[in-house]
């Protein structure tokens, strides 16, 4: 074996034995900050199991001696969290459904048609994203009380049907990175563009109306200070204001509120859970092109 081989070879185990330094780093440290953000998540489990007045006790137990399930038992005859489930899936199911739709009409027709000023309406439509939403609540506000939606799922339900900028944003990038070529080939088998984003388009973004309706679906599901704002009438509290309701008459109760909160906290682990696949991967194909 001549010099060089050796020398190249000799670089070739020093950049592995260096990129395996560098993962091993890197696996480190997401490690720990995995372990970071599932502490409060641990305390929160483990202090929904633990007795009356065990909540801060030093040193700190992660395992209870004694697993109180009768916390779970109470919340969910008290608080009446089911109830306050289902209104929730009510308010938030015709948005994410419908929004979700009516979205991805608008990001077919920025990402795969030409039409005036289609750059400047796509502008102003990412401006909107800037806008804080303190700024436009008393406005929104005061419309909603004028044409008497106020204590209604109305104002929750009707805006959000009509989309949202981030939506079209991330269904548009991702729309953009289906070759072309498969549209020209359905139009010259005579599909109307209606078909076209119909069986083409949407059986391909998958992954991205995935992601997007998960999104759509932990923000309204999370959502405290619009229900806050509209609803008045505890028949028509979705799951945060049960909660917070809850926490109301037992302050100092943490077993109870933590048991709560990890009821409520189950429904978006499972969505996450099952469609984490296609999150993923929906999140890192979305703006690989335009």
């Amino acid at each position: 074996m001549s010099n060089t081989a050796i020398v190249r070879s000799v670089r070739q185990r020093k950049k592995r034995a260096g990129e395996q330094v560098r993962k091993a780093f890197a696996y480190l440290f997401l490690t720990a900050g995995s372990l970071v953000m599932a502490i409060p998540f641990l305390w929160m489990l483990s202090t929904s199991l633990k007795e009356q007045g065990h909540e801060f006790e030093m040193p700190p137990k992660w395992i209870p001696e004694v697993f109180e399930w009768h916390n779970y038992a109470f919340v969910l005859t008290e608080a009446d969290i089911l109830k306050g489930f289902l209104n929730t899936l009510f308010v938030i199911s015709l948005p994410c459904l419908v929004g979700l739709f009516t979205s991805a009409l608008a990001a077919n027709a920025f990402a795969r048609m030409d039409f005036p000023a289609k750059n400047v309406l796509f502008t102003m439509l990412l401006t909107t994203m800037m806008i804080p939403g303190v700024v436009t609540m008393i406005p929104a506000f005061i419309l909603f009380k004028q044409i008497g939606w106020i204590d209604s799922w109305l104002p929750l339900m009707v805006p959000g049907m009509f989309g949202a900028a981030a939506a079209v944003f991330l269904l548009r990038q991702f729309f953009m990175t289906i070759p072309k070529e498969l549209e020209e080939a359905a139009r010259v088998d005579g599909m109307n563009p209606l078909q076209i984003f119909l069986r083409i388009m949407l059986p391909l973004s998958k992954p991205a109306i995935i992601t997007q309706g998960l999104l759509g679906f932990l923000a309204g599901y999370n959502d405290f200070l619009g229900p806050l704002i509209y609803v008045n009438s505890p028949e028509k509290f979705t799951l945060q204001l049960v909660l917070a309701s809850f926490q109301g008459f037992y302050t100092s109760q943490w077993t109870y509120i933590m048991a709560g909160s990890v009821l409520a906290l189950i429904p978006s682990l499972l969505l996450f859970f099952f469609a984490q696949r296609y999150f993923v991967e929906g999140i890192t194909l979305t703006g690989m092109k335009g």
